[in-house]
């Protein structure tokens, strides 16, 4: 009888709905996790929480393990010391510089030289966040997409002062977790996905404000065309599947016409300052009954499983090339 190699151990800080995804996700990848949190009292919660995502991942026949088994690697303490042998930490609190940093500077008082610290953020500098720490060439960005533990997007950023031989490790370790990781060799404010992501949105919103078309006919549409090729090809994949003459034809009539608007949409604004946060308090650009609300976070949890399904059937972006 063989025995399986034990699993190094990963540190996690935050276990706020984010925070407990990724530690779902390493938990499920036969890590032992300890989770470092502000208040104790929010343990059992976050307990609760990720035993639900991990009974997810059983439904969907992707834990081999009991959830109740998985949960007993986890360990949530207030007591940063204990992290003082780990390797690996990936934080992941709120989107804030100073907050950041300053949980990098308690790391910083226990953590070997080597030891990797990871900033699940999705905007933020990594170079920002990497200033005035006594080891900034072990701090990366490495960013999850929500769920943390059903998709298989991550992106590892690299600081300018950060070891690439650092950010190489974490996307081992990341492809050990299922996913399937960007390497950003440089540093740039909102990455790969939120920089397009926001262009998109920038443009949805000069439409819909200047009267072009309404929210339900923007969804629709890139649902429909967006939507159906992007999980299987990308960009630029698309364009060599589907003729690249014809795209620069349209870039030279499109580009001098694109929004290049440098402020915030006043539609979102007004919708913030009225509250909405969208289904979670069920006010957003849609209308929401709470029960509507609740139907719409577990279609989207559902369909997050089905497309991982589907893009799993076919092949990676580059698997087969120049083969």
């Amino acid at each position: 009888m063989t025995t399986q190699t034990p699993k190094l151990p990963i540190g996690t800080v935050g276990l706020g709905l984010m925070g407990s995804s990724i530690a779902t996700c390493i938990l499920a990848a036969g890590h032992p996790v300890m989770s470092l949190v502000k208040e104790l009292s929010q343990a059992n919660e976050a307990r609760d929480r990720i035993l639900g995502f991990l009974h997810q991942l059983q439904d969907e026949g992707l834990l081999t393990e009991l959830p109740e088994t998985v949960l007993n690697r986890l360990t949530i303490t207030d007591d940063v010391t204990l992290l003082r042998d780990y390797e690996v930490v990936i934080e992941s609190i709120i989107e804030n510089i100073e907050e950041k940093k300053s949980v990098y500077h308690r790391l910083e008082t226990v953590l070997a030289p080597t030891a990797i610290i990871g900033s699940n953020t999705s905007a933020i500098p990594v170079t920002v966040l990497q200033n005035g720490l006594k080891h900034p060439e072990r701090v990366l960005g490495i960013h999850w997409a929500e769920p943390a533990h059903i998709t298989r997007f991550m992106e590892v950023i690299c600081g300018n002062e950060s070891d690439i031989q650092y950010a190489k490790q974490v996307v081992a370790l990341a492809e050990s977790w299922g996913k399937e990781p960007s390497l950003l060799r440089k540093d740039i404010r909102g990455f790969i996905t939120n920089r397009i992501m926001y262009a998109m949105l920038r443009e949805a919103f000069h439409l819909v404000e200047n009267g072009y078309a309404t929210i339900e006919d923007v969804d629709r549409s890139l649902r429909n065309d967006l939507g159906y090729w992007i999980t299987f090809a990308g960009p630029f994949r698309f364009m060599d599947l589907t003729g690249i003459p014809a795209y620069l034809t349209v870039m030279n009539d499109l580009f001098p016409e694109l929004s290049n608007a440098t402020q915030t949409p006043k539609l979102m604004e007004e919708l913030v300052a009225a509250g909405a946060k969208g289904v979670q308090n069920a006010q957003g650009f849609y209308p929401y009954t709470p029960e509507s609300a609740q139907h719409w976070e577990e279609q989207f949890i559902n369909f997050s499983y089905d497309i991982r399904k589907l893009a799993q059937r076919y092949s990676s972006t580059s698997a087969n090339d120049s083969k």
